[in-house]
């Protein structure tokens, strides 16, 4: 069953990890798809290994200009969109005593700005009726030092997608989190075994996700599937933050 038959998605940060995973998926459920990414390569090598109809889209997700720029592509090409999944983020640890203005403000500008922007840049093409999937994290939900900063930038995605369901509402437009804990991504295979380890000792069902099954819950969110539901996070944790 194609589930996104017929309809346009654009995948902000699809280049890599679970952004290419939620590209991937939707473009096998039928939908013409546009991915972006800072890096060319890395963009056009997503697009090409996904085929069909998958564009790659060069940009910075935390420039509010290039979110505007890639957003007119899409509307040159297909006028719409009916899928919005925000997903590019940033996660670098500091303790308290290590934050600088720098830190901060790198992660507020690609976390949250980015989100904002790229919504607001996206809003005019969604059609009464479309779906957007904002990508957070368990981080939302408990204090992970040292990651406090990407936390408090994960619990803002949690809240600003209660306030845009609330507000989009009355044109049927969905808005709804994706909350993955632990995912074994390109990145996560960079971390050390005893890392690793730690990670996961605390998750009951003992592994990390892979990025294709937060690609799923993603998919369902989008789809006709998930038609009444908005506002909520989904958490794909594997019981991390939920047992």
């Amino acid at each position: 069953m194609e589930r996104m038959n017929g309809k346009i998605a654009l995948v902000v940060g699809g280049a890599r990890g679970i952004g290419y995973a939620v590209a991937r998926r939707l473009s096998a459920e039928g939908a013409t798809v546009f991915l972006t990414g800072r890096n060319a390569d890395a963009v056009a090598d997503a697009a090409a290994r996904i085929g069909g109809a998958a564009r790659g889209l060069v940009g910075d997700a935390s420039v509010p200009a290039d979110l505007r720029r890639m957003v007119a592509e899409v509307q040159e090409h297909a006028e719409r969109i009916d899928a919005l999944v925000l997903n590019a983020g940033l996660s670098e640890p500091a303790t308290i005593a290590q934050e600088t203005p720098e830190h901060v403000d790198r992660h507020f500008d690609v976390n949250v700005r980015g989100m904002v922007f790229g919504m607001q840049s996206a809003l005019p093409l969604l059609p009464d009726g479309g779906s957007v999937v904002l990508i957070g994290s368990v981080a939302d939900l408990a204090g992970i030092p040292p990651y406090s900063t990407y936390a408090a930038t994960k619990a803002a995605v949690r809240s600003y997608a209660r306030s845009w369901a609330a507000e989009l509402a009355p044109r049927q437009i969905r808005v709804n989190v994706v909350a993955p804990g632990p995912t074994d991504t390109d990145m996560m295979a960079a971390v050390d075994d005893e890392t690793r380890r730690a990670l996961i000792a605390p998750i009951p069902l003992g592994r990390m996700a892979r990025p294709e099954e937060v690609a799923s819950a993603v998919l369902f969110l989008l789809s006709e599937e998930a038609s009444y539901i908005t506002g909520t996070a989904l958490y794909v944790d594997g019981g991390y933050k939920q047992v």
